[in-house]
């Protein structure tokens, strides 16, 4: 299963693109799509959704997982973080690619085992379960990666059931 985990924003979005299959993880590519400060946010908007696009494209994942968005005491980068992820969120289904969300703890928790690990813990996990030399850069596509990490480590209890269970007596 190809997972992409994006941690959304509007001036950076981290990607992160794992392979999972039986248990194991590893790490395809990462890096972030970003959008230039001086462009209006509707031009910055239209340039995630059509990078995203290309990006979903290119890599062609089975399904993405996303972060839920946590408002820390900045309303207004939250509200334009928001404007982003709906991009995202529309570009995903345009393509036709099922998506998670997480929240910040579910994934501090799959990654690390504890729901309120810091920022540093999680980077670090994350560097370890994919086996790399260093914690990737920029954060975003770390984050990103977690993300990736998180639904790997969380998506046989999604899985729909298929066929009937027997009982034996």
């Amino acid at each position: 299963m190809r997972i992409l985990g994006i941690d959304p924003g509007f001036a950076t979005i981290g990607f992160g693109l794992v392979e999972a299959d039986r248990g194991q993880v590893h790490m395809v590519t990462y890096g972030a799509i970003t959008t230039p400060a001086g462009l209006p946010l509707s031009r910055r908007l239209y340039q995630i959704g059509t990078d995203m696009e290309d990006l979903i494209g290119q890599l062609k994942p089975d399904v993405i997982s996303i972060e839920e968005l946590f408002f820390n005491t900045n309303i207004t980068t939250g509200i334009a973080v928001a404007h982003g992820r709906g991009v995202i969120l529309y570009a995903a289904e345009k393509c036709g690619i099922p998506l998670y969300e997480y929240t910040p703890s579910q994934v501090k928790l799959a990654v690390t085992g504890y729901g309120k690990a810091e920022k540093r813990q999680v980077m670090d996990m994350t560097k370890r379960l994919l086996k790399l030399k260093a914690v990737p850069r920029p954060d975003d596509a770390a984050d990103a990666l977690a993300l990736a990490l998180c639904h790997a480590r969380s998506f046989t209890s999604r899985l729909p059931q298929t066929g009937t269970v027997k009982e034996t007596i």
